[in-house]
């Protein structure tokens, strides 16, 4: 005989989890490692490292390798306000959750989500509970919780350009020879040759490498992205189905005592 499993187990397998964003960072990054031994393996790596003079896919590689730790701080981050959000959520839903808005919701989990919460109730205290208009409090909450995420596009923004800078610098050292090449001195003309072939490997290589670390970026952060959009709206069912009613209820209940003459 099947049975239905409600509660938290259930909720648990309808809300993503709060490992999830930081589980598929780790997916997406062992995959970039993987490809990254392979190509070591294979010596391409070491090719272009060798073949560009200039070091800017040098530059490139290290600004990735610092671009995915700040992904994966920013990441964890939001995968613990994640958390926090569905705890808060459990708490507020219980037959006594209302209780936790009297003590201005202190008792609620560390996090942005809980912040938002007090600062609502904050609001609604000092308006008397009126009805509560939370559009300037969600935004700011939105802009907390989206933190420095745009580090994610200015660094996908700036790897694309090195690599532009590195086709520039690339066709300059293949083109320079040209100027003072003599067609009848074969010796300088295989040298010209060779100096050419190094300025578009740099063009190539640099290129290659502004291209793929941008696409990577932009996918890590793509994915943060989410996860924070997921956090956010999470933050908005929560305080719109067991915030707001309750406070717009305390609200009714004490115009009614000061409508009747009881004192509040």
């Amino acid at each position: 005989m099947s049975s239905i499993t409600i509660g938290p187990i259930a909720s648990a397998t309808t809300d993503p989890s709060e490992r999830s964003a930081l589980l598929f960072w780790m997916i997406f990054t062992g995959l970039s490692i993987f490809a990254v031994v392979l190509l070591w393996r294979f010596g391409l790596i070491h090719l272009m490292l060798s073949s560009d003079r200039t070091y800017i896919s040098s530059v490139i590689a290290v600004l990735y390798v610092l671009t995915c730790g700040h992904c994966f701080l920013r990441t964890r981050a939001i995968a613990r306000e994640g958390a926090a959000a569905r705890r808060c959520r459990e708490a507020l839903a219980a037959p006594d959750g209302g209780k936790v808005l009297d003590a201005n919701a202190a008792v609620l989990p560390r996090g942005l989500v809980r912040d938002h919460i007090q600062s609502l109730v904050t609001k609604a205290a000092a308006q008397d509970y009126r009805p509560v208009d939370q559009t300037l409090l969600l935004r700011t909450l939105a802009d907390r919780l989206r933190g420095s995420n745009g580090f994610g596009a200015f660094v996908s923004d700036t790897l694309m350009k090195l690599g532009l800078l590195g086709t520039i610098v690339g066709f300059i050292i293949m083109l320079a020879p040209i100027a003072g090449l003599d067609a009848a001195d074969k010796v300088a003309m295989r040298s010209s040759m060779g100096l050419m072939s190094d300025g578009m490997a740099v063009a190539m290589y640099t290129t290659l490498a502004g291209l793929v670390g941008s696409i990577l970026v932009r996918i890590q952060y793509y994915m943060l992205d989410a996860a924070t959009q997921r956090v956010f709206s999470d933050a908005v069912v929560l305080t719109e189905t067991y915030v707001t009613p309750v406070l717009e209820r305390k609200g009714s209940e004490k115009s009614s005592d000061q409508g009747s003459g009881m004192p509040p």
